[in-house]
């Protein structure tokens, strides 16, 4: 028996057995952690977004603190601030908005018209197989059913739209409190930290605050910048609806390497309803947008990057889109970044206790 035991192979069989089979007890167990995750994405939600709005202005609250002004007095003067900010920013964009959904609703018929002209000339010409136009319009007609069906569940579902106007009410209370006790908060959790472990969990707190915080901080003002440059190209250019398709570019570039490709679909798609040249403009102005990022905004504004291969961060875009859609792909960098700084001090701890 210990020569089996002692056998590499057999050992990793073993483990590569038991994974298997915790993998199909999983399986049987999935409408059980389906039920579950549905209540806890539900309930922790709101805490969720909170913890990230104090985490990205918790540095902003330690350096008032730090001048001798009282922490509640600094998040107060910090909501002040954004509020006063946030209402001058929606009183000159709400109208905007208003404006352009409006001119898109009355605009939307003959949106149509062109998009059916457009995949009828696509289905006549001669060089596509039949395979591949029926295909294309199976594909944007689930594509029209799917949206439709999304829009009228939103709008006729009073109670989903309720919630979200509770989540958007109460997000702002949870941060405040989170901010006000920050600290009490770090000092709580290392209480129950047995005090030979202490030193390693207050050096692995720093090291993910080090992985992530000019991460996460440095995107939401990438995003910014970027939006404000697409808004000004699509508005250069006479593209229809600019703050519109502009505010969908700056959503989705926080999604590493994906991001860009989604942000410029629906331009794209608004492009080809007009003409080839605007479609040929919009792909210029996104791949400006992105070079300008990449090369310029990002190195300024970020600094450092999370040292993650670019396999591994596309792995967690997937998985993080499959468990949550695109809220999942937006936090699956960080996640997967603060997971790995966790491992590796596992792998560390490990290695020293081995060698003792």
């Amino acid at each position: 028996m210990e020569r089996f035991t002692k056998n590499r192979l057999f050992v990793w069989l073993v483990y590569l057995i038991l994974g298997l089979i915790s993998l199909y007890l999983l399986l049987l167990l999935k409408p059980i952690i389906v039920h579950i995750y549905g209540f806890l994405k539900a309930v922790l939600t709101p805490f969720l977004i909170a913890m990230i709005v104090s985490y990205v202005l918790n540095p902003v609250v330690n350096l008032l603190n730090e001048r001798k002004m009282p922490r509640t007095m600094a998040v107060l003067l910090i909501y002040a601030v954004f509020c006063a900010s946030l209402t001058v920013v929606l009183i000159n964009t709400i109208p905007m908005f208003l404006e352009q959904l409006q001119e898109l609703n009355e605009h939307m018929p003959d949106l149509t018209i062109r998009a059916q002209n457009l995949v009828n000339d696509l289905n006549n010409t001669s060089f596509l197989p039949e395979s591949i136009r029926s295909g294309i319009n199976n594909s944007i007609y689930k594509l029209e059913k799917k949206a439709s069906d999304a829009i009228f569940d939103f709008v006729n579902n009073i109670g989903a739209m309720i919630n979200v106007i509770f989540i958007a009410f109460i997000i702002p209370f949870l941060a405040f409190y989170i901010m006000k006790d920050f600290n009490v908060f770090e000092r709580t959790v290392l209480t129950y930290v047995p005090k030979t472990h202490r030193n390693h969990a207050v050096r692995l707190i720093k090291d993910i605050d080090n992985a992530l915080g000019s991460y996460i901080r440095g995107q939401f003002l990438v995003c910014l910048i970027v939006g404000v440059l697409a808004y000004l190209g699509y508005w250069m250019i006479g593209m229809p609806y600019p703050l519109l398709l502009a505010s969908v570019v700056a959503v989705t570039n926080i999604i590493p390497y994906l991001g860009p490709f989604f942000g410029a679909a629906p331009a794209l798609i608004m492009a080809s309803t007009i003409s080839m040249k605007m479609v040929l403009m919009v792909v210029i102005v996104n791949t400006a947008c992105q070079i300008l990022e990449s090369n310029v905004v990002s190195p300024q504004v970020v600094g450092r990057t999370l040292h993650i291969h670019p396999l591994s961060i596309i792995f967690a875009l997937l998985v993080g889109g499959e468990l949550a859609g695109m809220v999942g792909m937006i936090l699956a960098v960080p996640i997967f970044a603060a997971l790995k700084v966790v491992l590796q001090h596992m792998f560390a701890y490990y290695v020293r206790r081995k060698t003792i």
